[in-house]
């Protein structure tokens, strides 16, 4: 079965992105480390398929680039109804029935490259599987917290051999669900 995988980065006190979901924190030059991606296209050579929150997707279309994720299936959760594009499938009902199907398709695993909210949908229903969590050292204050306030309590174990502490500062842990 496939597993599903938060890839993600967080502010020390636990945020993915400012109140108005602005992550130009994540983008400072102050972090950058000449030939140095933090195990991102290792990872991607690992997923074919994408998941993320509307909000998440919106953030995403607001890069100033193409959609970045062109050779993926990617799906998009949103409570209201959306016409799907080119490089997005939107899925609106039964959220957790469709992950569940999702997983059990074959392929490589899935990126749950966020929000909050879906993030603690995942978690709260037993679907997540594996937690990449890349620290930055910094502290926001308030933001958009990697798991909203409707996550429950939920045991991680962490992963030693896959660890890795950046010259930068940056601390990346995996965690398995």
């Amino acid at each position: 079965m496939r597993k599903i995988i938060l890839y993600i980065a967080a502010s020390t006190d636990g945020y993915i992105a400012r109140p108005d979901g602005n992550i130009d924190w994540l983008h400072d030059k102050k972090y950058t480390i000449p030939d140095e991606d933090f195990g991102y296209t290792a990872f991607l050579q690992t997923i074919d398929t994408t998941l993320m929150g509307n909000s998440t997707y919106k953030q995403v279309l607001g890069f100033d680039m193409p959609f970045p994720y062109p050779d993926f299936q990617n799906y998009v959760f949103s409570r209201s109804e959306q016409q799907d594009t080119e490089h997005v499938t939107f899925v609106k009902d039964k959220l957790v029935d469709f992950i569940e199907q999702l997983k059990e398709q074959p392929g490589k695993d899935i990126w749950l490259i966020g929000g909050g909210q879906l993030n603690s949908v995942l978690l709260n229903a037993g679907l997540l599987d594996e937690i990449i969590l890349t620290y930055i050292p910094i502290v926001l204050g308030r933001g958009i917290p990697l798991f909203s306030e409707e996550a429950n309590e939920h045991k991680l174990k962490l992963i030693p051999t896959e660890n890795k502490l950046y010259r930068n500062g940056f601390l990346q842990v995996r965690y398995s669900c």
